[in-house]
């Protein structure tokens, strides 16, 4: 019997995670723009720290192009204080608007037409943007085929044996989007976040995590969320709950 490749064992953690946790409907945004910001507050925090952010702007009207624009950054720096490091935050978000003004003249919609590798090109060149953040947009803002590694991706192929922790992003991502392109053909919906009372990362459905989107996008958002899930649920950083994870039949040690 021929060694199962890295890409099989990625689509067979695909149909494991799908059948156990079902729809994910992450990202949970009302509209494009929330989900940029919420992108930007991410980063090096919990999502629990980003959901107080965002409901701060949300109460003050601010989660709109316009009033990022015009609000006073010491004004902005306050409500998303709750998301740490908020004052580079602040100036980032600034930056991505003045960057959507002056290239798109201020549209989503035209920025999103772009092609996604000059679209990544352009905001990988935005201070604060990094190809996580990038991804995030480009997949659950705009809808583009790109699958996003995160610290739980990194964390889970690690300590499965399949590639280590430290490797290249643009590698992961690849073997992503490799693994999972014929999984396209075989998608079923086996359960939804609803059914299945919220397990691994899901949310209540949302405008953006039921948005029209292509088969392949969809199995790129799905999974990103099922491994959200596990990271959040079992692959903690110091005190991983094997156990319980629907991928524990997986690991190096259970074989």
């Amino acid at each position: 019997m021929y060694p199962i490749t890295r890409e099989e064992q990625i689509r067979k953690y695909y149909g494991t995670l799908f059948s156990a946790w079902g729809t994910q409907h992450w990202w949970p945004a009302e509209t494009q723009f929330e989900v940029i910001v919420g992108a930007y507050l991410t980063q090096n925090t919990a999502w629990t720290n980003v959901e107080r952010a965002l409901a701060n702007l949300r109460a003050a009207g601010a989660l709109t192009v316009d009033a990022i624009r015009t609000m006073r950054l010491s004004r902005l720096e306050r409500l998303i204080r709750p998301s740490g490091y908020f004052r580079q935050k602040a100036k980032r978000l600034k930056t991505f608007v003045a960057f959507l003004d002056q290239k798109y003249a201020s549209s989503l919609e035209k920025m999103f037409s772009e092609s996604t590798i000059k679209l990544r090109h352009e905001l990988l060149s935005l201070n604060g943007v990094g190809p996580e953040t990038a991804d995030s947009i480009l997949l659950y803002a705009g809808n583009h085929p790109v699958f996003v590694v995160d610290a739980y991706t990194r964390r889970i192929l690690d300590r499965h044996g399949i590639v280590p922790a430290k490797s290249n992003y643009e590698e992961i991502r690849d073997l992503f989007q490799n693994a999972l392109a014929s999984v396209v053909q075989e998608q079923r919906v086996v359960t939804t976040a609803l059914e299945s009372g919220f397990r691994g990362a899901s949310h209540p459905p949302s405008a953006m995590s039921t948005a029209k989107r292509t088969a392949l996008v969809q199995v790129y958002n799905e999974m990103h969320g099922l491994i959200v899930g596990v990271g959040k649920n079992h692959c903690g950083k110091s005190q991983p709950d094997c156990d319980r994870c629907p991928l524990h039949p997986f690991l190096p040690l259970a074989k």
